[in-house]
Protein backbone atom coordinates (compact mmCIF):
# COMPACT_ATOMS: atom_id res chain seq x y z
CA UNK A 1 0.00 0.00 0.00
CA UNK A 2 1.35 3.44 -0.96
CA UNK A 3 2.34 5.74 1.88
CA UNK A 4 0.07 8.77 2.26
CA UNK A 5 1.37 12.16 1.17
CA UNK A 6 2.22 14.19 4.26
CA UNK A 7 1.16 17.84 3.96
CA UNK A 8 2.28 20.70 6.20
CA UNK A 9 0.25 23.93 6.26
CA UNK A 10 1.63 27.39 7.01
CA UNK A 11 -1.28 29.83 7.32
CA UNK A 12 -1.72 32.68 9.82
CA UNK A 13 -5.51 32.92 9.36
CA UNK A 14 -6.88 30.59 12.05
CA UNK A 15 -10.18 29.88 10.28
CA UNK A 16 -8.54 29.03 6.97
CA UNK A 17 -5.88 26.97 8.73
CA UNK A 18 -8.60 24.94 10.46
CA UNK A 19 -10.55 24.54 7.22
CA UNK A 20 -7.49 23.32 5.30
CA UNK A 21 -6.57 20.98 8.15
CA UNK A 22 -10.03 19.43 8.10
CA UNK A 23 -9.94 19.05 4.31
CA UNK A 24 -6.53 17.39 4.24
CA UNK A 25 -7.14 15.26 7.32
CA UNK A 26 -10.23 13.73 5.74
CA UNK A 27 -8.86 13.12 2.25
CA UNK A 28 -7.76 9.61 1.21
CA UNK A 29 -4.07 9.33 0.39
CA UNK A 30 -3.20 12.46 2.38
CA UNK A 31 -1.98 12.91 5.93
CA UNK A 32 -1.86 16.21 7.81
CA UNK A 33 1.72 16.59 9.03
CA UNK A 34 1.00 19.84 10.84
CA UNK A 35 -0.71 23.25 10.64
CA UNK A 36 1.31 26.24 11.80
CA UNK A 37 0.63 29.98 11.96
CA UNK A 38 4.14 31.08 10.91
CA UNK A 39 7.33 29.77 9.30
CA UNK A 40 9.89 31.36 11.60
CA UNK A 41 11.25 27.89 12.42
CA UNK A 42 10.78 26.44 8.94
CA UNK A 43 13.96 24.36 8.86
CA UNK A 44 13.25 22.80 12.25
CA UNK A 45 9.58 22.25 11.34
CA UNK A 46 10.52 20.33 8.21
CA UNK A 47 13.06 18.19 10.06
CA UNK A 48 10.52 17.40 12.82
CA UNK A 49 7.35 16.89 10.77
CA UNK A 50 8.85 15.35 7.60
CA UNK A 51 6.26 16.63 5.08
CA UNK A 52 6.21 15.72 1.40
CA UNK A 53 4.29 18.87 0.42
CA UNK A 54 4.06 22.29 2.08
CA UNK A 55 1.14 24.66 1.52
CA UNK A 56 2.71 28.06 2.21
CA UNK A 57 0.79 31.28 2.84
CA UNK A 58 2.73 34.05 1.11
CA UNK A 59 1.86 36.76 3.68
CA UNK A 60 2.67 35.93 7.30
CA UNK A 61 4.00 37.97 10.23
CA UNK A 62 7.66 37.71 11.14
CA UNK A 63 8.96 35.86 8.11
CA UNK A 64 7.18 35.95 4.75
CA UNK A 65 6.18 32.80 2.94
CA UNK A 66 8.75 33.56 0.24
CA UNK A 67 11.56 33.66 2.80
CA UNK A 68 10.20 30.46 4.33
CA UNK A 69 10.20 28.92 0.86
CA UNK A 70 13.85 29.90 0.35
CA UNK A 71 14.84 28.36 3.67
CA UNK A 72 13.03 25.10 2.94
CA UNK A 73 14.51 24.79 -0.55
CA UNK A 74 18.01 25.55 0.77
CA UNK A 75 17.89 22.70 3.28
CA UNK A 76 15.39 20.19 1.83
CA UNK A 77 14.97 20.84 -1.91
CA UNK A 78 13.01 17.61 -2.37
CA UNK A 79 10.05 18.97 -0.40
CA UNK A 80 7.39 20.38 -2.72
CA UNK A 81 6.21 23.88 -1.76
CA UNK A 82 2.95 25.28 -3.15
CA UNK A 83 2.32 28.96 -2.43
CA UNK A 84 -1.14 30.14 -1.41
CA UNK A 85 -2.15 33.77 -1.87
CA UNK A 86 -5.14 36.06 -2.19
CA UNK A 87 -3.24 38.09 -4.79
CA UNK A 88 -2.70 37.27 -8.46
CA UNK A 89 -1.26 40.53 -9.79
CA UNK A 90 2.01 41.44 -8.12
CA UNK A 91 5.72 40.79 -8.38
CA UNK A 92 5.58 38.29 -5.54
CA UNK A 93 4.53 35.72 -8.14
CA UNK A 94 7.90 36.28 -9.81
CA UNK A 95 9.76 36.25 -6.47
CA UNK A 96 8.14 32.96 -5.44
CA UNK A 97 8.91 31.26 -8.74
CA UNK A 98 12.51 32.44 -8.66
CA UNK A 99 12.79 31.15 -5.08
CA UNK A 100 11.81 27.68 -6.26
CA UNK A 101 8.04 27.43 -5.68
CA UNK A 102 6.61 24.21 -7.13
CA UNK A 103 3.15 25.68 -7.58
CA UNK A 104 1.16 28.85 -7.00
CA UNK A 105 -2.55 28.88 -6.15
CA UNK A 106 -5.12 31.42 -5.06
CA UNK A 107 -6.65 30.83 -1.64
CA UNK A 108 -10.10 30.79 -3.24
CA UNK A 109 -9.14 27.66 -5.21
CA UNK A 110 -11.99 25.11 -4.76
CA UNK A 111 -11.16 22.23 -2.37
CA UNK A 112 -11.29 19.60 -5.12
CA UNK A 113 -8.82 21.61 -7.23
CA UNK A 114 -6.52 22.06 -4.24
CA UNK A 115 -6.43 18.31 -3.63
CA UNK A 116 -5.78 17.73 -7.33
CA UNK A 117 -2.92 20.24 -7.19
CA UNK A 118 -1.26 18.32 -4.35
CA UNK A 119 -1.38 15.14 -6.43
CA UNK A 120 -0.09 17.00 -9.47
CA UNK A 121 2.90 18.50 -7.68
CA UNK A 122 3.80 15.07 -6.28
CA UNK A 123 3.69 13.71 -9.85
CA UNK A 124 6.24 16.30 -10.99
CA UNK A 125 3.87 19.01 -12.16
CA UNK A 126 3.63 22.62 -11.03
CA UNK A 127 -0.01 23.59 -10.49
CA UNK A 128 -1.00 27.18 -11.15
CA UNK A 129 -4.43 28.75 -11.34
CA UNK A 130 -5.10 30.31 -14.78
CA UNK A 131 -4.91 33.84 -13.31
CA UNK A 132 -1.44 33.12 -11.91
CA UNK A 133 -0.32 31.53 -15.18
CA UNK A 134 -1.32 34.70 -17.02
CA UNK A 135 0.81 36.73 -14.63
CA UNK A 136 3.77 34.42 -15.24
CA UNK A 137 3.41 35.06 -18.97
CA UNK A 138 3.75 38.80 -18.31
CA UNK A 139 6.68 38.42 -15.93
CA UNK A 140 9.05 36.64 -18.30
CA UNK A 141 9.96 38.60 -21.45
CA UNK A 142 9.92 36.59 -24.64
CA UNK A 143 13.28 36.70 -26.38
CA UNK A 144 14.63 34.69 -29.30
CA UNK A 145 17.08 31.85 -28.50
CA UNK A 146 19.95 33.73 -30.15
CA UNK A 147 19.64 36.44 -27.47
CA UNK A 148 20.60 33.82 -24.86
CA UNK A 149 23.96 32.57 -26.18
CA UNK A 150 24.71 30.29 -23.23
CA UNK A 151 21.62 28.17 -23.85
CA UNK A 152 21.33 25.89 -26.89
CA UNK A 153 18.03 25.27 -28.74
CA UNK A 154 15.93 22.55 -27.15
CA UNK A 155 15.03 20.72 -30.39
CA UNK A 156 11.51 20.01 -29.18
CA UNK A 157 9.14 18.11 -31.44
CA UNK A 158 5.96 19.82 -32.63
CA UNK A 159 3.90 17.85 -30.09
CA UNK A 160 6.32 18.70 -27.28
CA UNK A 161 6.08 22.40 -28.21
CA UNK A 162 2.28 22.14 -28.07
CA UNK A 163 2.34 20.58 -24.62
CA UNK A 164 4.94 23.03 -23.33
CA UNK A 165 2.72 25.85 -24.58
CA UNK A 166 -0.21 24.46 -22.61
CA UNK A 167 1.96 24.18 -19.49
CA UNK A 168 2.89 27.84 -19.92
CA UNK A 169 -0.81 28.70 -20.13
CA UNK A 170 -1.43 26.99 -16.80
CA UNK A 171 -3.01 23.74 -17.99
CA UNK A 172 -2.89 20.79 -15.59
CA UNK A 173 -1.84 17.33 -16.79
CA UNK A 174 -5.52 16.29 -16.92
CA UNK A 175 -6.45 19.38 -18.93
CA UNK A 176 -3.65 18.72 -21.43
CA UNK A 177 -4.77 15.11 -21.84
CA UNK A 178 -8.36 16.22 -22.50
CA UNK A 179 -7.33 19.07 -24.81
CA UNK A 180 -5.11 16.87 -26.97
CA UNK A 181 -7.13 13.64 -26.69
CA UNK A 182 -4.26 11.64 -25.20
CA UNK A 183 -3.81 9.67 -21.99
CA UNK A 184 -2.31 11.00 -18.77
CA UNK A 185 0.59 8.56 -19.15
CA UNK A 186 1.30 9.97 -22.62
CA UNK A 187 1.26 13.51 -21.20
CA UNK A 188 3.72 12.47 -18.48
CA UNK A 189 5.96 10.83 -21.09
CA UNK A 190 6.01 13.98 -23.23
CA UNK A 191 6.72 16.19 -20.22
CA UNK A 192 9.56 13.93 -19.10
CA UNK A 193 11.15 14.32 -22.55
CA UNK A 194 10.60 18.10 -22.43
CA UNK A 195 12.39 18.27 -19.07
CA UNK A 196 15.30 16.22 -20.46
CA UNK A 197 15.65 18.39 -23.56
CA UNK A 198 15.40 21.66 -21.62
CA UNK A 199 17.74 20.35 -18.89
CA UNK A 200 15.26 21.28 -16.15
CA UNK A 201 13.75 19.43 -13.20
CA UNK A 202 10.44 21.19 -12.62
CA UNK A 203 7.58 22.80 -14.48
CA UNK A 204 8.43 26.27 -13.18
CA UNK A 205 11.94 25.90 -14.59
CA UNK A 206 10.48 24.66 -17.89
CA UNK A 207 8.04 27.59 -18.09
CA UNK A 208 10.80 30.08 -17.29
CA UNK A 209 13.11 28.65 -19.94
CA UNK A 210 10.34 28.41 -22.52
CA UNK A 211 9.47 32.07 -22.06
CA UNK A 212 13.08 33.25 -22.02
CA UNK A 213 13.91 31.34 -25.20
CA UNK A 214 10.59 31.91 -26.98
CA UNK A 215 10.03 28.16 -27.34
CA UNK A 216 6.22 28.29 -27.46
Amino acid sequence: MDKPTRVLIYEDNADLRASLSQLLGGSPGLELAGALSNCTQAEADIARLQPDVVLMDIDMPGITGIEGLRRIKATTPGVNVVMLTVFDENDRVFDAICAGADGYLLKKTPPAKLLEAIGEVRAGGAPMTPAIARQVLKLFPRVPPRAVPDESPANLSAREQEILGLLVEGYSYKMIAADRGISLDTVRSHIKKIYEKLHVRSMTEAVSKALRQGLT
